[in-house]
This record gives C-alpha cells, sequence and structure tokens, in this order.
C-alpha cells in the first residue's frame, strides 16, 4: 500500500517542483527589479541561470514521462545536475572572493 503511494508521489514530483519553481523565478524577478548599485548582483545572475537548467529538466523529464521524448536518454538529467553543481561551487567561489577583497 505504502509503495503505491511512494511510486504516485515520484510520478507528480516534477509537477509540483516546476509549480513551486514559478514562486522562485517570481522572486528572481522582483529582487532583479530592484535597484542594485550597491550590491554584488553577479552570483545571483548564476543562481538565475541554475534555475533555469533546473527547470528545463524538469520539463524533459515530464515530456519523457509524457512519452513526447522518447529520444533523450533518462541519463542526460545527470548532465543538468552536473552544471548545476557546478555553477553552485563557482557562485561560492567568486562570493569569497568578492567579500575577501572588499571586507577583509
Amino acid at each position: 500500500m505504502m509503495v503505491d503511494f511512494y511510486v504516485a508521489l515520484g510520478m507528480v514530483a516534477p509537477y509540483y517542483n516546476l509549480a513551486l519553481v514559478v514562486v522562485v523565478v517570481w522572486l528572481f524577478i522582483v529582487l532583479f527589479r530592484t535597484p542594485s548599485s550597491t550590491s554584488f548582483m553577479k552570483p545571483w545572475y548564476l543562481l538565475f541561470a541554475c534555475v533555469c537548467l533546473f527547470i528545463l529538466e524538469e520539463v524533459i523529464t515530464i515530456l519523457r514521462a509524457a512519452g513526447i521524448l522518447t529520444f533523450i536518454p533518462q541519463h542526460t538529467n545527470a548532465f543538468f545536475e552536473f552544471g548545476i553543481i557546478t555553477i553552485f561551487i563557482y557562485v561560492v567561489l567568486i562570493q569569497r572572493e568578492y567579500v575577501n577583497l572588499h571586507y577583509l
């Protein structure tokens, strides 16, 4: 009985991930519209690129599950996740460099 619940949860996970990422995209839009004369915005632009990669990955997952994209293999998601993790690491490094140059 619980196995069926977990299977159903796994089937709808990409849909509610996309529903929640709509809120995140709205928050990024609000952030990018604010005047940012004193803040360092490059990490935020890169994090938005990560969110865009995540959206692309989820859309491909949904289309693959619906049988529309049958030519894209399952392991393609690993490339998206690798790109997201790589950008996250880069964001941390450039933020560390910025703090070291301006505040230490």
